[in-house]
Formats: structure tokens, sequence, C-alpha cells
């Protein structure tokens, strides 16, 4: 019961941040993950699980790859699984090894940078927004939800696998910026005209708190602010559909 044991651990932050592991959950998330070069410990799964033809043909690949699969009760399931009604799989794996000292990045590149975004499924959204619109990399500052949190990977839907995600503190990011020329823009709701704004060829646009906005450090240390003009009617988007549409008017 090695692997039951320790995707319940898994549940925690510290124990992922120590371990440089995380849980995987649901058939979809499963499928993109077994798509990925990331490294599969293991799988549990129910019984049930089996008797629909999709989670058969997932099973018939696990054992293809001779991955270790755990069949479990349901309540044992349960106590290892995040969601309140899971569809009976979930993997173990390793978090991928990206640091900002490692990233390479075009002669024209987009990072976006999440600014204490505090929902998981907000932050695994983000990091799908940012695969699906060609972002070279996912940074995460502090007070942001934990990026391979289960809840934040399935909403990823497997965009976790195929765009460098990390976590890094703010004298880190702007270290990093430097180095590569790459200019900090932030978003906000009373930026400049993001139609009207000419963005330079590497560009990080950073995202903030769902509720605060932007923090004091990085509206400070942000070249521009920019924003999207909204009717009257309307106060604010969410922050995942606001930064997918910044994302595509800046786009490269």
């Amino acid at each position: 019961m090695q692997l039951l044991t320790l995707a319940r651990d898994l549940k925690r932050r510290k124990a992922r941040e120590r371990r440089a592991q995380f849980v995987a959950e649901g058939v979809r998330t499963v499928e993109e993950l077994l798509r990925s070069t990331v490294v599969v410990r293991g799988v549990l799964r129910t019984g049930a699980f089996a008797e629909n033809p999709r989670g058969a043909t997932l099973l018939d690949d696990l054992a293809r790859r001779d991955i270790e699969c755990l069949e479990v009760d349901e309540k044992d399931f349960l106590s290892a699984a995040d969601t309140e009604h899971p569809q009976g799989i979930l993997a173990i794996a390793d978090v991928p090894d990206h640091s900002l000292a490692a990233l390479t990045l075009n002669e024209a590149a987009r990072i976006l940078v999440l600014d204490a975004i505090q929902d998981p499924g907000n932050a695994g959204t983000l990091v799908r927004t940012a695969a699906a619109l060609g972002v070279s990399a996912v940074v995460a500052l502090p007070g942001t939800a934990d990026l391979w949190n289960a809840k934040a990977v399935r909403s990823g839907v497997g965009a976790h696998f195929r765009v460098p995600a990390m976590h890094a503190s703010p004298d880190e990011l702007a270290l990093f910026l430097e180095s590569q020329r790459v200019a900090l823009w932030g978003a906000d709701a009373d930026g400049e005209n993001v139609d009207a704004a000419k963005p330079p060829h590497r560009l990080a646009l950073a995202v903030g708190n769902e509720g605060a906005g932007l923090s004091t450090e990085i509206r400070a240390r942000a070249e521009k602010i920019v924003g999207l003009p909204m009717g009257a009617a309307v106060e604010s988007l969410n922050v995942s559909v606001a930064a997918g549409i910044m994302l595509w008017a800046l786009r490269t």
C-alpha cells in the first residue's frame, strides 16, 4: 500500500515540495500525462474503473509501459483523491525540473507571471491558457496556489506537461528578466488600453490576485500597466479570461 500512502501524503503542499512529486487525477489528465515525457511513478485505480472501454484502454497502456497500477477499494481511493466524485484513477509523477536558470527564450517570447493567484483552479486554467497561446513559461510568485496542486493540474488538462511552469521569488524573476532583456508589464483594469500598446519582442505579463489585483512590488517593477476596455455594466473579468484576451492581444 505504499502508493496509497504516498498519494495521501501528496495532498499536502509541503509533501509535494519535499518529494518533488504530484498527483494527476482523472481519465483525461492521466491520458495527457502518459503522452508527455513526465516520469510516472505509479497509479491508483478502483475496480470499477476497468469496466468502461476508455478505462480498460488506459489500463492496457499502463501495463505496456510497465507502470505499477494498484487497485484499491472505493473508500481508500476517496482518501487519496482530491475530487468529491473522482473518476477512479490517479497517477503519481515527478514534478518536471523547470527553473528560470534553465529557461531558453526565442528572440520573441512571452512569459505569464502569476502574482498571488490564490485559487488553484484559476492557476491551472492560466497554465492551460498560456500553453494554448504559445507562452514560453509560467512563473508563479509567492502567494500563488501551488501549480502542482491536484486541482491546478486537473484544471490545466495536460498543459502542465507541455509548458514550463515554475515557482520563483520576485527577485529571481527580476534578475532573469533583466539578464534576458524581457520587459515586465502588469495587467490591471485601470491600465492603458492593451489594444493601443506596442509590446516589445520579449515580454512578461503579470496578472494579479483575484480580489486585490497586482501586488505593490510587481506594480512598482512593471514598465507599463495595461488593461482591457470593458462596458460600464461589467466591473471585472475572471483572471483567466482576462489573461487569455490580453495574451492574444500581445501575441508575438
